[in-house]
């Protein structure tokens, strides 16, 4: 229900579960990649907690398995919701550097591992793989669509490491990068009218605690 004197939506931006690409240090990006026992685990856990704060009237999700099936145990455990799908909620396509091991993919797609590492935000990764600023306008305009619709109302969006990297740099206040975010972490925005964003907190993981939750790359 939404609250009329609210100006804004509190959105709770979750990276999904640890995968065994995760895990390996393999670059999955856009590869549709199950979550393995451990991400099992730390979706249930960040379900848990969120079923104990205040009432979440939507979730939306990356229509990637690891992300929505992530999404589905918070959703079943937040009052029994139906996630929404939004495929521009994805992570960054990586071209030719998918399924690649990234301390491999200098030697083995060389070009495409000097566009990934460039410095430059409208640098493409050869193979079809999108520019930083392809993943930044993709993700936030998203989220801005999302808010729009639940003004007043606490929504959670389940996405991956390298989106949720360009939402907080939508977010910050001077445009920093979010470094490394953690499988399942909570990451907090209040989005207002007039597309006014605001970090309310970051980087969550005490829900973890008990659970496997080393860092792993964002990609």
């Amino acid at each position: 229900m939404a609250d009329p004197k609210s100006d804004y939506t509190e959105i709770i931006v979750i990276r999904h579960g640890k995968t065994d690409w995760n895990a390996d240090g393999r670059i999955q990006g856009q590869q549709d990649v199950d979550l393995n026992d451990v991400g099992m685990q730390q979706a249930s856990a960040v379900a848990a907690r969120l079923s104990k704060e205040n009432k979440i009237s939507a979730v939306y999700s990356s229509d990637l398995k690891r992300a929505f099936v992530t999404a589905e145990i918070i959703a079943q455990c937040c009052g029994m919701l139906v996630p929404v799908k939004d495929p521009d909620l994805r992570e960054r396509h990586m071209g030719d550097l998918h399924g690649i091991v990234f301390n491999e993919a200098a030697k083995i797609k060389p070009e495409a591992h000097k566009a990934f590492v460039s410095l430059k935000r409208d640098q493409v990764i050869p193979g079809g793989g999108e520019s930083l600023n392809q993943l930044y306008d993709r993700c936030t305009l998203a989220l801005q669509r999302i808010a729009k619709k639940h003004r007043g109302e606490r929504v959670v969006v389940v996405t991956h490491g390298a989106t949720i990297e360009q939402l907080h740099r939508r977010g910050s206040v001077y445009g920093m990068s979010a470094g490394k975010v953690l499988n399942t972490s909570v990451n907090v925005f209040h989005l207002f009218e007039e597309d006014k964003w605001s970090i309310i907190s970051w980087g969550d993981a005490s829900h973890l605690d008990g659970v496997d939750n080393g860092q792993v790359p964002s990609f």
